[in-house]
């Protein structure tokens, strides 16, 4: 039994369960295992660092599984840039099928690139206009982010609740509903709402495949719902972080007026990613939704997505099905 949706269909998947683009944890590895699970597996363009290494990523991706997968170009500018366009010519030359995007740019030329080289689109949107207006310019799929989601929120602060049915009343093209999800509550939820399936990054994390210290999977089981932070609020670049003392400490600063000079410090990439290779939970920021509280276990990622799907079908024919009364019976 499985849930057939535009999603399955578009995509060639068994299951309607994306799995979000992930900056250090999107690779080959995890992304075989959630395609091999009958889910779209992602990598994350940027991680492995450079076109070339990129260009191994795909292929090591194609030598661990035969379903399909996507790759994940999130396209910011900065004084430094990435070569982007030379990371868009690598998954064209590989003959990748399916491209998330996320930019802080309107990446319509990369697009364009995209769709003439017979590439699915997928574009992740935090807000309804965002969305409609990704739709117009030809994406194939919006994936929308509600407040609850890791990383970047957005400054609208709308929680999936609101924003999923909002983008559906609204679009026309498929939708995959992210942000706080981490179980098949969440995935019947999503589609109640109107999305065709679901994109979940922080569970993916907590799993035996993810490329992350276990110090950090088991932080994810300990967690709850009140354990993420935002930071950069002040600065009008809202992200949502795991809470530990560092995230505190960038709190509390910028409640006091701190700059980003003042904090630079404590958020630099580089001291993050020293703490997620030693597993020092409490070295450096690092991101994680509101989806931590369904985290109970580290299973790997085959266990969580039949687990995820069992539960969801349990839900339809069990609890919601049952729930349906002839409310006329004896009248």
């Amino acid at each position: 039994m499985a849930f057939k949706t535009r999603i399955t269909e578009l995509f060639g998947i068994r299951h309607p369960i994306v799995m979000g683009g992930m900056a250090g944890v999107g690779r080959a590895e995890l992304a075989a295992a959630v395609s091999n699970a009958g889910g779209l597996g992602i990598i994350t363009a940027l991680t492995p660092g450079s076109p070339e290494l990129l260009d191994a990523e795909i292929k090591k991706v194609k030598s661990l599984t035969d379903k399909p997968f996507g790759v994940n170009m999130t396209i910011f500018p900065t004084i430094n840039s990435p070569p982007y366009e030379l990371y868009r010519d690598v998954i064209i030359a590989n003959d990748v099928k399916i491209v998330e995007t996320a930019a802080g740019v309107s990446p319509k030329e990369y697009w364009a690139a995209f769709k003439a080289a017979g590439v699915k689109v997928i574009h992740k949107c935090t807000a309804v206009r965002h969305a409609l207006s990704a739709e117009r310019a030809g994406v194939d799929v919006i994936s929308i982010d509600g407040f609850e989601c890791a990383g970047h929120p957005g400054e609208d602060d709308i929680p999936g609740l609101i924003l999923i049915p909002a983008a559906a009343n609204q679009l026309k093209i498929p939708m995959i509903a992210s942000g706080g999800i981490g179980d098949g509550r969440g995935l019947v939820a999503a589609m109640a709402l109107g999305a065709d399936g679901v994109n979940m990054a922080t569970r993916f994390c907590a799993t035996v495949e993810a490329p992350l210290h276990q110090n950090f999977k088991e932080a994810m089981v300990r967690n709850d719902e009140r354990s993420t932070n935002l930071v950069f609020r002040t600065m009008h670049n809202t992200a949502r972080v795991a809470k530990n003392s560092i995230s505190d400490e960038v709190v509390r600063l910028e409640r006091e007026g701190a700059k980003f000079r003042d904090i630079r410090h404590l958020v630099a990439g580089e001291r993050g990613r020293e703490a997620l290779a030693s597993g020092d939970v409490e070295g450096g920021m690092w991101w994680a939704s509101m989806s931590q509280v369904h985290i109970q276990d580290i299973p790997t990622v085959q266990v969580l997505i039949d687990r995820i799907i069992g539960n969801a079908i349990d839900i339809v024919r069990n609890r919601l099905d049952k729930a349906l009364v002839d409310d006329k019976v004896g009248a």
